[in-house]
């Protein structure tokens, strides 16, 4: 299958489609812009005696459970929802993702993430630490590489917390294109985009010289570079490689929706790591930030089922299972600036909206988004950002919320994501077949791309 350039171009128009009242909320945004970090500069060397210990201890066990969501729990969570003859492929997608981003993210994509750039200082990062170079200790163990974002732990400890950022990133995409996509084409295009969108968007908002970051976005722990960015790469991907065989007229039956719920508790307890780790200390925020997902993560499981017993009088596990990922992708930019009774809010707002964009949404947008990855991911991760805007408490954080702010976010990452995604999967389109041969799809990719089967 070879995907025609004006995908791109229909990409920028949904996006202007869909961002149409958050443009218009935009504009009213303050003027002045948030003061710049002190400590902005190259990633440098600190004495060792420097480096706090608890802080770099609960970095790595963050780092290990932000992991453990995507391996095994994205492969889970997944692989229970496709059809038995796809969960093979499914799994194999999220695992060779997670190598193909590593070795990415050593090579180029951490420095073009994390360092300041030069003349496009506000947009992409620079080359200072290609191929991880600097972050070894050097000369003695007395000095350490550190970076200016975290200069109270190792820089190796922060690389590696944020590579499984983009990890997950780049595998949450996979449930947009299951059961159709060849195996090689979809690791091509995740490196790709790895380099092209998730690298930028992580510059912008996270690096302290990054033009969102000084604009005063708020962004605790990805709910517009994980979530908003992922959720537009799926829609786009969903319509790029056209709806599966028989979608719509076929009963597609999950594999094991008990394996599906596995993968949510995964999701659930490394999300403490991936929300609390994100204060980059083993403090109180930290705390907040841990206990304020629990709370997300269960008013979202209990909206979505008030909103589909309302809709269907019934309720399902998978709704639950959707319920409690929407409240945790909603807290993610507001877990270090909300109180837990902001973070009820956030959960109650983001359960209903998420059963909306996995249902009537979709319907509308006519994508066979085949896992609801935009209807989740995305439309949690707007209602996160733009409530962050309304509900960041200053006293816990000293950060003063502005829902202009946040829309002008929204706007950017969700615009930049539709057309850079399709922009992608053309290049990857030219080089190799993006979508498999009817007969293999209905066969099953288990058995024809990877000659394995569940037995």
């Amino acid at each position: 299958m070879r995907l025609p350039l004006r995908t791109a171009f229909r990409s920028a128009t949904l996006a202007a489609t869909l961002l149409g009242p958050l443009a218009a909320a935009a504009q009213s945004a303050p003027e002045t812009a948030a003061p710049t970090p002190a400590a902005l500069g190259a990633p440098a060397l600190a004495a060792a005696g420097t480096l706090q210990s608890a802080d770099t201890a609960w970095l790595m066990v963050s780092t290990a459970l932000v992991l453990l969501m995507t391996l095994p729990g994205i492969a889970l969570f997944y692989g229970g929802m496709v059809r038995r003859t796809n969960v093979i492929n499914t799994m194999a997608s999220v695992v060779g993702i997670a190598a193909v981003v590593s070795l990415l993210w050593f090579a180029i994509a951490y420095s073009l993430a994390f360092t300041p750039g030069s003349a496009l200082s506000g947009f992409l990062g620079g080359l200072g630490r290609v191929g991880f170079s600097g972050m070894e200790f050097l000369g003695s163990s007395a000095q350490v590489a550190v970076s200016h974002v975290a200069p109270h732990v190792p820089e190796s400890v922060f690389a590696m917390f944020q590579l499984t950022f983009a990890i997950i990133t780049c595998a949450l995409v996979v449930g947009a294109l299951v059961e159709r996509m060849h195996f090689g084409a979809l690791l091509l295009f995740a490196g790709l985009w790895l380099l092209v969108v998730y690298a930028p968007i992580a510059h912008w908002v996270w690096e302290p010289s990054g033009w969102l970051a000084q604009l005063g976005a708020l962004d605790f722990a990805g709910g517009a570079v994980v979530h908003i960015n992922a959720g537009a790469a799926a829609l786009v991907c969903a319509y790029a490689l056209g709806p599966r065989t028989g979608y719509g007229k076929e009963p597609f039956v999950p594999f094991n929706l008990g394996i599906t719920m596995a993968g949510t508790g995964l999701l659930w307890v490394g999300w403490f790591g991936f929300n609390g780790g994100s204060a980059l200390a083993a403090d109180g925020r930290a705390g907040l930030a841990i206990l304020a997902t629990h709370v997300a993560a269960a008013a979202g499981a209990l909206a979505w089922m008030a909103a589909e017993w309302l809709a269907r009088k019934r309720i399902s596990l998978l709704g639950m299972c959707s319920g409690i990922v929407g409240g945790l992708v909603a807290i993610t930019p507001a877990a270090g600036f909300v109180t837990p009774r902001g973070a009820l809010i956030v959960g109650l707002v983001a359960g209903a909206a998420c059963y909306w964009g996995a249902t009537a949404l979709k319907q509308r947008l006519g994508a066979d988004d085949s896992l609801d990855v935009f209807g989740v991911h995305g439309v949690g991760g707007l209602v996160g950002a733009l409530l962050t805007g309304v509900l960041a408490d200053p006293a816990i954080a000293g950060a003063q919320g502005n829902l202009a702010t946040q829309a002008i976010a929204c706007v950017a990452v969700l615009a930049y994501s539709l057309v850079m995604t399709a922009v992608v999967l053309w290049i990857t389109s030219r080089v190799v077949t993006l979508r498999v041969r009817e007969g293999v799809e209905r066969a099953g990719l288990d058995v024809s791309l990877h000659n394995e089967s569940l037995g």
